[in-house]
């Protein structure tokens, strides 16, 4: 998967990862088997990271806090996940009040978050949790572990995505839908990817942004960013 392959390039081998679950987590932890030495402290552990601890891609022998141990506060998975973590002394589960504070998060080097978006637009504000006004799912710990990473020495956020739904749907879009939650504000987000590449969106201007975003969308949607963006930023 193209976005997985995407974001393995970010990663150096040693980070300390934070991710969720589905299909794209799982295609990111797929596309990290040869990295070595990786650390694991998430808010939930899954089925992928755990192929990554059996293959022994993540052993935490670089982390500065917690060493050696995958730090999670919950579980979400099959029952081998849940097998493994039952009185496995290698595995820390904390409350959320640790895993997610982002002044503990930063203590790790090379935290790499990745977390995913439903829409983007082109100021770079996430949405996560809503399809316009209808609510889809939490908040989560997406903002405390784009924080943390970013205080992380040699960190990086991610928001990775697919630049069109399953029904051919843009999520890089011009504006948000009305009623849309704002998960993630634009002055926080670093770098995004999609099937179509990544990019830093960093100490960008808004006409940087816009650029830079509209360049990993996908083809047939950019014409139409190019418009929104010159009628935002250029008139």
């Amino acid at each position: 998967m193209l976005i997985g392959a995407n974001c393995a390039e970010l990663i150096p081998d040693g980070a300390c990862l934070q991710m969720g679950i589905g299909s794209l987590p799982n295609a990111i932890c797929k596309a990290l088997v040869n990295h070595r030495h990786l650390g694991l402290h998430t808010e939930m552990f899954s089925d992928g990271a755990l192929a990554l601890v059996e293959s022994g891609v993540i052993d935490g022998s670089c982390k500065e806090i917690d060493r050696g141990l995958i730090v999670a506060s919950f579980l979400l998975g099959s029952k081998k996940v849940y097998d493994f973590i039952d009185g496995n002394k290698d595995v820390l589960m904390k409350d959320i009040a640790y895993t997610n504070d982002p002044r503990i998060i930063s203590r790790n080097s090379n935290v790499i978050s990745i977390n995913s978006a439903i829409e983007i637009d082109l100021t770079g504000q996430v949405c996560a949790d809503s399809i316009g006004e209808s609510i889809y799912s939490g908040t989560g710990g997406q903002l405390d572990f784009v924080r943390g990473a970013k205080l992380s020495k040699g960190g990086k956020a991610i928001i990775a995505m697919s630049s069109r739904t399953r029904k051919g749907l843009a999520k890089i879009v011009p504006m948000l839908r009305p009623g849309a939650g704002v998960v993630t504000p634009r002055a926080d987000v670093q770098w995004v990817v999609t099937e179509w590449g990544a990019v830093n969106l960093s100490g960008r201007s808004l006409q940087e942004r816009a650029a830079l975003l509209t360049s990993v969308a996908h083809p047939d949607d950019r014409q139409l960013l190019e418009k929104a963006a010159y009628s935002r930023y250029r008139r």
